[in-house]
């Protein structure tokens, strides 16, 4: 609340003191009437009336001059206040914001606006000028003791109304403030859903939704209502009331010879003015509610935010990482999100984070930023806790693409400089790291294409890529990314891989991801499940560490019917026709699995951990359908079922990419003949799908038959060309 009394003092102390000199001058035309009454009509004199009437003409200029620089004053001083509150407000509101998941709460800004209209109404000057119903009075008991007292009965009751209207409608301004904010916000969350809403028909659904929080808070407004403007006739009643009271006491005292014609119609307008303040606050109570409750507001806004400690800036970081058992558990409730979870990274180390969905690999990303603080343990950048970073100062040294990539109105160079000032030569190599530079230049303009957020200019995966590009705008040296490629295509995720690539050994990189393409540029894994890290160290480590655990699962009870549905035959023939290396039916790359499509498998030892990190996911298509290695494409001799466990998948995959790399040495080393070499039936497959769960399956124990690979274009070329040699030189030598 301090910040604020600070910023509001000088603007109110100006206010104060210009009423004071109003309210000094509204005792004029009560003077003024009280000198014609008993000296101008008594005496006839002229002259005196002139004096008079130009002696008061004087005293109303002033008094014009003065309320106009007091209203004015207090116009400036709400955009002062405004000015002011809003930069801090904003930041405290995004960095609330941040906190949360969806959008960023907007009452901060709301309260600063509605402190900006208090400051243009005339409810606050009223206020100032109400004090002064006590020196009113007190002039008024100059005149007559009687008529004082009369005059302070008046206040009383005045004041009293005031203060039972404050009473009776305090929690229902406060309560329709609540449900309007509350039907506010639900209008703006669902305006993000618009194209969904529009789309499916739900737009008459949310309206009925919307218009049902709207009519509880006109339910609420209706009597607050009906309460103000009652209270309002009743003083506006009482004000005149009184006002006659006081002229019958001062007629009665004029009879009684106690007072004159002048101290009566005097009195009566000094009370009037006395008692019009209070009129007035009356009127505008609710105003004033309003911006006492936002004044309230935004005080403890202020007050958290001044609670934050300053922290003295600390050198650049190198990108050493380690997280000490952290523990998030969800705002709402006890639910332990992330349980216990320590890691720790060299400078230019690459982990990867997988695990099924609400595991909690994106709140771990968003603690490790430091936007989200853990319940328990720390996260520490080079030795130093991450939250004594100011964050002005972290931010250029840390890269962030979120799972959901919101960009920012402005240009594309714009938004990859991070909205601050265009330098081009960093924008550019910002671009070429993340391999986007090409892409951009084929948009409309180029880096000064402008992105509006909620046009369809940019696919989610062009606007994932950009993001990419900022986040490693200037040289960060933490990399956080929250599924980076979900959205892209093969272009794009050939992109990422050798951004990975080239960060590796100089940019410390976190990475979530669901995909296999990405593991093989990792030099860590961090399986997540329930929260909790099932498995953590080498790549290599880590992968081994889930084998023991694909030899012992089964397929479940029904896996003879998910096999006969789910798998292809057996002995399918070689020369089938196979997809691309990482594509699906819908040419999008597989978002199932983890494990390197295009790189050598690695086998997995055994862990006291044996939990899967998904369930029910299917395997990468290149390995059910056939890999590319070199310029030998091979077609495996089965296809593996889609339903099995994960763990039993993944040996498959690594016993089909063996087989698949032991034909492509082959291929290489050797002729390949043209003739078809039989296939085996007893192949690794037959196996998965005749396994039961609690039995080992016997993946390495039957033989496998080496497939005979496909030669290539320049291969039969080759031999063709051989074998017309052949006949030629048979035939000039019979």
């Amino acid at each position: 609340m301090k910040p604020l009394l600070v910023l509001l003092r000088r603007p109110l102390l100006y206010v104060a003191g210009l009423s004071f000199f109003v309210n000094l001058l509204m005792l004029v035309p009560a003077l003024f009437m009280l000198q014609v009454f008993d000296r101008v009509l008594t005496s006839q004199s002229e002259d005196t009336l002139l004096m008079l009437t130009l002696g008061v003409g004087v005293a109303l200029f002033l008094l014009l001059c003065l309320d106009y620089l007091r209203s004015r004053m207090q116009g400036l001083a709400g955009n002062v206040v405004g000015e002011a509150l809003s930069p801090a407000i904003a930041r405290i509101t995004i960095a609330e914001g941040a906190r949360r998941v969806g959008r960023a709460p907007q009452e901060g800004l709301r309260d600063i606006s509605t402190l900006r209209s208090l400051f243009s109404s005339q409810g606050l000057l009223a206020m100032f000028d109400a004090p002064w119903v006590i020196v009113y009075v007190g002039v008024i008991a100059l005149a007559h003791p009687l008529l004082g007292l009369g005059a302070a009965i008046a206040a009383l009751v005045m004041l009293a109304l005031a203060l039972v209207n404050d009473f009776i409608t305090r929690r229902d301004i406060e309560s329709l403030q609540r449900a309007a904010a509350g039907a506010s916000r639900y209008l703006e969350a669902s305006l993000q859903n618009a194209e969904v809403a529009q789309a499916l028909g739900m737009t008459d659904a949310l309206l009925a939704r919307w218009r049902s929080k709207n009519a509880e808070a006109t339910a609420l407004q209706r009597p607050t209502a009906s309460k103000s403007v009652l209270m309002a006739a009743i003083t506006r009643t009482v004000r005149q009331a009184v006002q006659v009271l006081m002229l019958g006491l001062g007629a009665w005292l004029v009879i009684k010879g106690e007072a004159t014609a002048g101290v009566m119609i005097a009195t009566t307008t000094l009370l009037g003015r006395a008692l019009a303040p209070v009129e007035q606050v009356i009127g505008s109570w609710r105003v004033l509610a309003e911006g006492r409750a936002a004044y309230g507001r935004l005080g403890r806004m202020l007050d958290l935010a001044d609670a934050v400690p300053m922290h003295m800036a600390l050198p650049a970081p190198s990108g050493r990482l380690s997280a000490q058992g952290l523990v998030y558990r969800a705002p709402q409730g006890d639910q332990v999100i992330l349980g216990g979870i320590s890691f720790s990274l060299a400078a230019g180390e690459v982990m990867a984070v997988v695990g099924p969905s609400a595991a909690g690999k994106s709140t771990l990303i968003r603690i490790l930023t430091g936007v989200w603080k853990p319940n328990a343990g720390v996260v520490r950048l080079d030795e130093a806790d991450i939250n004594q970073w100011p964050r002005a100062e972290l931010g250029p040294h840390m890269g962030y693409v979120p799972q959901d990539v919101e960009l920012f109105p402005g240009t594309v160079g714009e938004n990859i400089a991070r909205l601050g000032m265009v330098d081009p030569a960093k924008v550019v190599l910002a671009a070429r790291r993340a391999h986007v530079h090409e892409m951009i230049l084929g948009l409309a303009n180029g880096y000064d294409t402008m992105i509006d957020p909620g046009s369809a200019m940019l696919s989610p995966g062009q606007r994932q890529r950009i993001a990419m590009a900022r986040a490693l705008y200037g040289d960060p040296k933490l990399l956080l990314l929250d599924e980076p490629n979900s959205n892209l295509d093969g272009a794009g995720e050939q992109a990422l891989a050798a951004s990975l690539a080239e960060l590796r050994g100089k940019v410390t990189v976190i990475v979530v991801t669901h995909r296999s393409t990405l593991i093989q540029h990792v030099d860590k894994m961090l399986v997540l499940e329930g929260g909790r890290a099932q498995h953590y160290g080498p790549t290599a480590e880590v992968m081994r560490a889930l084998q023991p655990q694909a030899a012992v699962a089964g397929p479940g009870k029904n896996s003879a019917a998910n096999d006969s549905t789910h798998s292809a035959p057996v002995n399918a023939p070689v020369n089938a026709p196979v997809n691309s290396s990482n594509s699906t039916p819908n040419n999008k790359p597989d978002r199932t699995s983890f494990i390197p499509q295009n790189s050598p498998p690695t086998s997995l030892p055994s862990s006291r951990y044996a939990t899967p990190l998904t369930q029910g996911q299917g395997i990468p298509n290149s390995l059910a359908s056939g890999a590319t290695f070199g310029a030998v494409k091979v077609q495996p001799k089965v296809q593996i079922p889609a339903k099995l466990p994960l763990q039993v998948q993944m040996q498959a995959q690594m016993q089909a990419h063996a087989e698949a790399q032991a034909a492509s040495a082959q291929a290489v080393s050797n002729k390949p003949a043209l003739a078809q070499a039989p296939t085996n039936q007893s192949t690794s497959a037959q196996a998965l799908q005749n396994s039961t769960p609690g039995r080992p399956v016997p993946l390495t124990q039957t033989p496998l038959a080496q497939p005979t690979p496909q030669p290539t274009r320049a291969q039969v070329v080759n031999m063709a060309e051989a074998a017309q040699r052949a006949a030629n030189n048979r035939g000039g030598n019979p």
